[in-house]
């Protein structure tokens, strides 16, 4: 019975589901310092990143529009292949 909980409060096994966190962390930790972001100086990091962001301009909103689009088409595909495998099928 409390195993159950602690499957429901994890979403799963909880050994997987801490092991999927770390993997996930790391993965965004990485994207986040490709960014320039640093931990241990989150808000001077956010504001310089903001700072280079308004001095790029207009470009800054280009660049964020190409990535946005070159992971969009990756991402919304499988997120809609992922949306009709998990419907519900009528009985």
């Amino acid at each position: 019975m409390a195993q159950d909980h602690v499957h429901r409060f994890f979403g799963g096994p909880p050994l997987a589901v801490i092991g999927r966190l770390v993997l996930l962390s790391i993965l965004v930790g990485v994207i986040l310092a490709a960014v320039g972001l640093d931990p241990w100086n989150i808000i001077e990091s956010v504001r310089t990143l903001v700072q280079h962001i308004w001095n790029m301009g207009f470009d800054a909103v280009r660049w964020l529009w190409q990535y946005f689009l070159l992971g969009a088409v990756i991402v919304l595909p499988i997120w809609f292949l992922m949306r009709l495998l998990k419907a519900p099928r009528g009985g």
